[in-house]
């Protein structure tokens, strides 16, 4: 990982915990109640939750019952998932920092429960980790498989050479194609539609360096090397061809800067996609 996609302190203090024995603890006791609500779905939740000893566990189950198919089939895909997770020490932390950013920044996720069963977000997230690691193996054949299960299941693209940080929020994720050189730091949020793509035929470093706490609006595209500072919001169907300062708006096509951020704003945590005409440049 290079500095821009590093575990860091979050962007401000968050109202829940980042423990993950706490996490864990909480989408147990969720799982629990999910069963008496719907008990035709106690199965599920009973095998994928409550039948697992940890969080890396359940989400290696999880993750093998949504991608395992007749090429590589499930059991072969949840070992494959856990020795990932057991070989990353800060495979756990990812999970929960991930789980924590949809809980604070999505208005309709009340539990840990429903992002961890069924936003396709923090499934592809978790399955790309799982696809960095085989890539940094050397195997590069099972990683292609699992970015090629992530783009059939859950209809996004994220190559698994790209470098993501952690507290990262993949709203919707239809639609979202993340390049094989992207970096994208901690605390960044990325809406449905967006590309993080090359721009042209060009090899080597080609595309985009994402800062921390960047938000990345509905059908933004960024192409090419090019730098968004951190806390910058590139607005809705943008379209990005060179860099972008720290703590601006940008807009249009191509994209220009139309309005400055305070420093002590956090686009990606407030999910705020208004362009900001306050202070226009």
């Amino acid at each position: 990982m290079t500095a821009l996609a590093t575990l860091q302190p979050p962007l401000r203090a968050i109202s829940h915990s980042t423990d993950e024995s706490d996490v864990w603890a909480e989408l147990r006791a969720e799982a629990t109640a999910a069963m008496i609500e719907e008990p035709l779905y106690a199965g599920l939740i009973q095998a994928t939750i409550l039948d697992q000893r940890s969080l890396s566990h359940a989400l290696a189950y999880r993750l093998a019952h949504r991608l395992g198919d007749g090429d590589l089939a499930r059991l072969s895909m949840r070992d494959l998932c856990l020795s990932a997770f057991e070989a990353d020490s800060q495979a756990g932390a990812h999970a929960v920092r991930d789980l924590v950013a949809i809980r604070e920044r999505d208005p309709t996720c009340r539990r840990y429960l429903d992002p961890f069963l069924f936003y396709k977000g923090f499934a592809a997230l978790e399955a790309y980790r799982v696809g960095h690691w085989l890539w940094h193996q050397g195997r590069a054949t099972l990683a292609l498989h699992v970015q090629s299960r992530i783009s059939e299941v859950f209809g996004c693209d994220i190559h698994p050479a790209a470098r993501i940080g952690s507290g990262v929020f993949i709203d919707h994720a239809t639609g979202v194609v993340i390049g094989e050189t992207t970096v994208v730091a901690d605390d960044v949020s990325i809406l449905q539609s967006v590309t993080l793509g090359g721009n042209g035929k060009e090899s080597g470093d080609r595309h985009p360096k994402i800062e921390r706490g960047v938000l990345l609006s509905v059908g933004a595209k960024v192409l090419g090397n090019v730098r968004i500072g951190e806390g910058a919001k590139i607005a809705a169907a943008a379209v990005v061809l060179s860099d972008v300062p720290a703590h601006t708006t940008v807009a249009g096509v191509p994209a220009r800067v139309v309005s400055r951020l305070r420093a002590e704003e956090a686009p990606a945590l407030s999910m705020d996609q208004s362009f900001g005409f306050g202070d226009g440049i």
